[in-house]
């Protein structure tokens, strides 16, 4: 077995490993995951080392945590830290009627809507629990309060925001159930990087999931939000690592994709030119992707999606080839990052008897 490095959330004790498994593939992500595959890919995870994994209602509209939950029901819940979400209300659907999620392939047939609310927030937790097959959850994110605007172009965002809303509801519930033990950590997902810093300033939280706003293709958050969690002391968990695909992938799938479309001209350039640096150091670029955030010292880990054991494996593999530094000096110095992000080197893996 392979030992990754853990590192802890925040002020808790909550120690999660560098490597995750986030749970949107598993609920059916763009296309159907077998039931068998989606356990083969909890399996292999676990039998890896990977001890964190990431869910929430809204992924498959609960298939990812009944998932999920199955295919950890026979490890021992001490070795695991589980975080799932709260905000989005799943409820049944008609069975002759569609799933409203478009996105995903192989739905349960369940309606989702947003709610931040205090009751809501104890409803959405409970189902989570019983899905998730466990009496306990590591940690709560608040998910989504601007609704996904922040995935879309600034010009078209209509500046949907339910901090307020979640700041009186979810997080005072959460805060409520961390203070007697229930929950360890609270945090809030989100895509882009503004509201975080207000919620920062808001209230007291340990951890924040930001999803492909921290990569190799864009380092949004490096100036204000990243220095700030350091300040605080609030670990930032890196979900979209591979940026929908165009990190994983490359320039030369035929039709990658970048922020869940088609990537553009810009973005396609940039990666052709991160593929060359990593080209000309041997280093596999899914592994530069997967590593590349962990050398900020506000990231506790990244949390890419798997949807079979082979996936899994794959990430394991990744996080644990090691990198030159001067990788990260050539990509700065061709302007492909940021001057300012960090370098940093060596493997994130050790082998376990």
């Amino acid at each position: 077995m392979t030992e990754l490095e853990k590192r802890a959330i925040g002020r808790t004790s909550v120690e999660v490993t560098c490597l995750g498994l986030g749970g949107g593939a598993l609920g059916g992500l763009y296309e159907p995951v077998a039931p068998d595959d989606a356990a083969r890919a909890v399996e292999q995870a676990y039998g890896c080392g990977v001890r964190y994994f990431d869910t929430a209602p809204l992924y498959g509209h609960g298939r990812s945590e009944e998932r999920l939950g199955r295919g950890l029901a026979g490890v021992d819940r001490s070795s695991v830290v589980l975080s799932t979400k709260v905000g989005m209300v799943i409820d049944p659907l008609p069975a002759s009627e569609p799933d409203a999620e478009q996105r995903y392939a192989d739905p349960f047939l369940l309606d989702g809507h947003y709610d931040f609310s205090y009751d809501a927030c104890l409803r959405s937790l409970e189902a989570s629990m019983r899905r998730l097959r466990t009496d306990r959850i590591d940690i709560v994110y608040i998910h989504d309060p601007d609704e996904g605007d922040s995935l879309l172009p600034p010009q078209k965002r209509t500046g949907r925001d339910h901090l307020g809303e979640a700041m009186d509801g979810a997080y005072r519930a959460l805060d409520e159930l961390r203070s007697q033990g229930v929950v360890r950590a609270v945090g809030v997902g989100l895509n882009g990087t503004e509201m975080l810093i207000r919620f920062a300033r808001a209230g007291d939280f340990d951890c924040f999931l930001l999803a492909g706003r921290y990569t190799l293709l864009e380092q949004n958050g490096l100036e204000d939000l990243l220095p700030m969690c350091v300040e605080r002391e609030i670990s930032v968990v890196v979900g979209g690592v591979f940026n929908s695909g165009i990190l994983a992938t490359g320039t030369s799938s035929g039709h990658p994709t970048y922020n869940y479309e088609p990537a553009d001209a810009a973005a396609i350039t940039r990666v052709s030119g991160i593929e060359q640096a990593c080209a000309e150091r041997g280093v596999p670029l899914a592994a530069a992707a997967l590593q590349f955030p962990l050398g900020h010292p506000a990231v506790a880990t990244v949390i890419p999606g798997a949807r079979s054991g082979e996936e899994a494996r794959a990430n394991v593999e990744a996080v644990g080839t090691p990198i030159p530094p001067g990788l990260w000096e050539t990509l700065r110095e061709r302007a492909l990052v940021s001057p300012r992000v960090p370098l940093h080197s060596g493997s994130r893996t050790s082998a376990k008897a």
